[in-house]
C-alpha cells in the first residue's frame, strides 16, 4: 500500500475500480431511427454503463468488448403497455382466486416476466393484479433480485361493485371486495381507491370505465362508470402525477372515457365513427390489444360467448381507427392472452392496416410519448441501453419482431444469437 493511504480509502478505491462501468460496443448491419423511419447503416452503438454513449463514432471507441451482430437490425427495447404480468388462464385459472393469493401471483410473474423480457420487451405497463404483486415484482426486478422488464405497475384496478374489475361468478360473501382492492362507487370512493393504491407503489392508474370479457356481467361492453365518476377517476389520477388508462369495450364508455380525459382506452372494441372522432379529438390513445382475441383459450360458456362477440367486431374497430389516424400505442393483454408471444400484436396491427414503421412506433416513440417517459423508446445517445435486434429487415417483414435475437436492458445483455 502507498505511504498515506489508509486501509478504508484504499477499500474504497479498489472498490470503485472494481465496479467501475463496462463500456460495450455493439455492431449490426443496421439500425432503425424510429423517428424518421431511416434505416441508419452501419449501426455502432457505444454503451458505458446503462446509457448510450455514442453512435457511429468517427474514430474507434476504446470499448471493454464487442459484440458483433451480422446480419441483423437493432431497435429500441419494445414496451408493452397492457399487461397481466402476474397472471394467467392456465390450468384452474377461473378458481384461482379463491385457491391462491398475491404471493403466488407474484412468483407466477417471475417467470413471465423473464419471459416477456427475453422476447424484446424492456418495459411493461402491468394494467392489474391483485394484492400488490405486481409491485413487489417491479421492486424485485429494480433491485436485480429476479429478470424481467422494467415495470410500471398499477396495482388493483378500480372498478364498480360487481363490475369488470371487481371479482365475480362467485357466492355472496365470497372474495367480498372493498376499497383497498380497488372497488369503488362514487367519486369519493374512486379517490380513495386511487390514493390506496398509490400509497402502495402503483405508478400508474387502471379503471373499468365498461364492462369485459373474463368477468360475469350479461353484457360485455355496457358502460359502468358515470362520466361524473371517470371525471373523478382522472382528476385524482391527474393530482397524483399519473397517467390513467380505461378499460373500455363499448361504445358509449369509449366516449365518455376520452372525454373525462383518461390518456388510454384499453381494447376499445366497438369503435364507431363518432368514438373514433371523439379519441382524435381529445388525442386519446388506443391500444387495442388486438392478436389475443384470435388466439384459442378454454372460457366457461358464458365467457365464451362475450368473447366471440368481441372477435366478431374488433377487426372492424381497429381498421377503422387506423385510417382515421387515431394514435395508437402497443399492448397486448398477455395475462388474459399468452405470455411469450408479444411479438405478434405487431404482426396483427400490420394485418390490419398499420404500415410496419407504425407498428414499432406503437412500443417505441409512441408508447414513451403516452407514458411521458424521455429515457428511452430510441437508439439515442444519452438514453437508456434498451436495445434489441433481429435478423434481418423488420420493415420488410414485420414477423421479424416474433424472434427477437438480441435483447440488452440497462446496457445488461440478457440474451445473444448462439
Amino acid at each position: 500500500m502507498r505511504p498515506g493511504i489508509k486501509p478504508v480509502l484504499f477499500a474504497l478505491l479498489l472498490s470503485a475500480r472494481l465496479v467501475a462501468a463496462e463500456t460495450v460496443l455493439l455492431q449490426a448491419d443496421q439500425m432503425l431511427d424510429v423517428d424518421s423511419g431511416k434505416l441508419i447503416v452501419p449501426a455502432n452503438v457505444v454503451v458505458e454503463g446503462n446509457h448510450i454513449v455514442a453512435i457511429n463514432p468517427e474514430t474507434a471507441p476504446s470499448v471493454d468488448r464487442t459484440i458483433v451482430l451480422p446480419g441483423m437490425t437493432l431497435l429500441p427495447g419494445f414496451m408493452d403497455l397492457h399487461t397481466h404480468i402476474t397472471d394467467d388462464l392456465e390450468g384452474n385459472w377461473v378458481y384461482r382466486n379463491v385457491e391462491e393469493g398475491p404471493i403466488d401471483d407474484a412468483l407466477l410473474g417471475v417467470k413471465y416476466a423473464r419471459m416477456t423480457l427475453l422476447t424484446g420487451f424492456t418495459t411493461i405497463r402491468d394494467v392489474g393484479a391483485s394484492g400488490f404483486a405486481d409491485v413487489a415484482l417491479m421492486r424485485a426486478i429494480d433491485k436485480g433480485i429476479v429478470d424481467g422488464p422494467r415495470i410500471i405497475p398499477a396495482a388493483h384496478a378500480i372498478g364498480t361493485t360487481g363490475g369488470h374489475c371487481d371479482v365475480t361468478g362467485y357466492a355472496p360473501g365470497i372474495l367480498t371486495m372493498g376499497i383497498e382492492e380497488g372497488v369503488a362507487d362514487g367519486p369519493d370512493e374512486i379517490v380513495k381507491a386511487i390514493r390506496y393504491q398509490t400509497k402502495y407503489g402503483a405508478k400508474t392508474i387502471k379503471i373499468c370505465a365498461t364492462a369485459g370479457v373474463l368477468s360475469y356481467e350479461d353484457s360485455v361492453g355496457a358502460q359502468q362508470y358515470s362520466d361524473l365518476e371517470l371525471r373523478a377517476a382522472v382528476a385524482e389520477a391527474r393530482l397524483q402525477g399519473m397517467k390513467i388508462a380505461a378499460h373500455a369495450h363499448g361504445t358509449e364508455g369509449i366516449i365518455a372515457a376520452s372525454n373525462a380525459g383518461v390518456d388510454s382506452i384499453e381494447h376499445g372494441s366497438l369503435l364507431t365513427d363518432e368514438a373514433v372522432a371523439v379519441l382524435r379529438k381529445n388525442g386519446t390513445f388506443l391500444v387495442p390489444t388486438l392478436y389475443q382475441w384470435f388466439v384459442p383459450v378454454e372460457l366457461p360458456p358464458v365467457l365464451h360467448e362475450k368473447n366471440e362477440y368481441i372477435k366478431e367486431r374488433i377487426s372492424e374497430s381497429v381498421r377503422r381507427a387506423i385510417k382515421a389516424g387515431v394514435k395508437f400505442a402497443f399492448g397486448t393483454d398477455a395475462g388474459a392472452g399468452p405470455h411469450g408471444r408479444s411479438g405478434e400484436e405487431f404482426t396483427a396491427l400490420v394485418g390490419h392496416g398499420m404500415s410496419p414503421l407504425d407498428a414499432i412506433r406503437t412500443a417505441t416513440v409512441n408508447a414513451a410519448d403516452l407514458m411521458d417517459i424521455e429515457d428511452r423508446g430510441r437508439i439515442k445517445i444519452g438514453l437508456l441501453a434498451d436495445i434489441v435486434a433481429v435478423a434481418g429487415n423488420p420493415l420488410e417483414n414485420i414477423r421479424l419482431l416474433e424472434d427477437v435475437k438480441f435483447v440488452m436492458k440497462d446496457g445488461k445483455i440478457y440474451k445473444a444469437p448462439d
